[in-house]
């Protein structure tokens, strides 16, 4: 279906026009208002304005343009929709039960689009633009949105939003979906418990963070648990913990502070576990070296196409970052740190399955 056919569905945002937007200027005293009160100052501004036969559908979109996600906000209400992909303002997919689907959802245009991209990136503290093309960001939903600008996308801006589930997995769920079984769920619980420290590993969407998740529920409530992450995906169960979030380099190509500086940070921030959301360069050495000589107990993902894998990945990455280590003390510091790699994937029916790698 082509963009000149393809008809939006409701919620699509073609019925709040130019003229609705400016009016919306104009009451700026609406954005004093709690939502429901604002949502009623929508409906009254519209009715004495530009009264409609369809007044509920153009409020809903309003509502949805002010407060929620614009075009987006029908697809972002449903629960079973894990990830939103937008190619462009014509052309918007989702990822529904592991099968990519292309909705009606459209955007009115290039600016539209830019409008909106540039509007949600303010509410989440980022910004993207000429340059700096690239933005990664957490919404206030909790879902993480990364955004591609031309010129580095020369079709028009390309984002990719991975939804989270609104409740938090247990180990007993997880074995309920069939990512784990019994006995695999009993001996991570026994890791958690013996505090021996676990590195998750598997591709994009394989599950890792819903899996880390779930084991830091089971953490004793007396424990220090300090997260480190690039972007803030966790939303952990254990009852005392601290966020540190790395920080992207200013226009100006300064002010960036990484991953392996965070977790410098957080060895003196006395914690019981570090849990480190994605390793994936520099940090990988700064992990090995404090996992092996302390803080038993402590997690990290990483992007790895087996368990074995996992390690090859973390040594290579520690490799790179490093001027010293040789490989073979790389990978004794691995074996020394971590008790077990666990690893996901996501079958083509979109059902994720982990296997165990026991090192201890």
């Amino acid at each position: 279906m082509d963009q000149t056919s393809r008809t939006t569905g409701p919620g699509s945002g073609e019925v709040v026009n130019a003229r609705l937007r400016e009016l919306l200027l104009e009451h700026d005293e609406l954005a004093q208002l709690d939502p429901a009160r604002r949502r009623l100052g929508l409906r009254n501004l519209v009715t004495a304005i530009e009264p409609t036969e369809d007044l509920s559908a153009v409020v809903v979109a309003l509502v949805d343009d002010v407060d929620g996600y614009g075009p987006l906000s029908r697809l972002m209400r449903d629960e079973d929709v894990t990830d939103v992909l937008i190619n462009g303002p014509f052309e918007v997919w989702i990822e529904r039960a592991g099968t990519l689907e292309l909705t009606e959802v459209q955007f009115e245009g290039h600016e539209a689009l830019r409008a909106w991209v540039e509007r949600s990136l303010s509410r989440a503290g980022a910004r993207a633009d000429a340059a700096r093309p690239v933005a990664d960001a957490r919404l206030p939903d909790g879902s993480r949105m990364n955004v591609v600008l031309p010129p580095l996308a020369p079709h028009g801006p390309l984002i990719s939003i991975r939804r989270f589930p609104s409740a938090r997995f247990d180990l007993d769920a997880l074995i309920g979906s069939g990512m784990l079984d019994v006995d695999d769920a009993d001996f991570l619980r026994r890791c958690v418990k013996e505090r021996i420290s676990v590195a998750i590993s598997g591709s994009t969407a394989s599950g890792k963070t819903t899996l880390l998740n779930a084991l830091l529920g089971q953490i004793d409530p007396s424990e220090r648990v300090v997260l480190i992450e690039e972007v803030p995906e966790l939303d952990p169960g254990c009852r005392h913990f601290v966020s540190l979030v790395a920080r992207a380099e200013n226009v100006e190509g300064r002010g960036a502070v990484g991953l392996d500086a965070l977790l410098r940070a957080a060895l003196r921030m006395r914690p019981d576990r570090i849990v480190v959301g994605e390793v994936r360069g520099a940090e990988a050495l700064a992990a090995l070296g404090a996992l092996s000589t302390g803080h038993a107990g402590s997690m990290v993902t990483v992007h790895a196409s087996s368990a074995s894998d996992a390690l090859e990945r973390m040594v290579t990455l520690a490799l790179q970052a490093a001027g010293g280590p040789s490989e073979a003390s790389l990978r004794r510091q691995f074996l020394k740190a971590f008790g077990a790699v666990v690893h996901l994937e996501r079958a083509p029916c979109g059902r994720r399955a982990g296997e165990i790698l026991r090192l201890a």
